[in-house]
């Protein structure tokens, strides 16, 4: 049986093999996996960056990722909230809406 592929390897393929290798074995199998911090640390972290930095393209990796990792919907409306204050409204409406239709996508499944 063949192994599934990482999200990297999906988007990138044989585009981009060092930079999907590094996501894969530094980024993912390193980094997140160090025990510094919890899965679930790491991705509310991760994604107040991203709102913070305006990277709504990566949001949609890492907004399903946090509630997989234990991350509330409650908690990251919250935090994006608060973020709004220090990134700027626009970041924080970008991503509310797209915690929103992911939330609301799942509901209807």
């Amino acid at each position: 049986m063949a192994e599934e592929q990482t999200a990297a390897q999906k988007l990138l393929g044989d585009f981009a093999p060092e930079l999907v290798r590094l996501t894969d074995d530094v980024l993912f199998g390193e980094v997140w996996a160090s025990e510094g911090l919890s899965q679930r640390d790491r991705s509310l972290i991760t994604v107040a960056t991203l709102v913070a930095l305006y990277r709504a393209d990566q949001l949609a990796f890492h907004l399903p990722k946090a509630l997989e990792n234990g991350v509330t919907k409650n908690e990251l409306v919250e935090a994006i909230t608060h973020i709004a204050f220090y990134a700027g409204w626009p970041n924080a409406m970008s991503a509310i809406t797209q915690l929103k239709n992911l939330v609301q996508g799942a509901d209807a499944s």
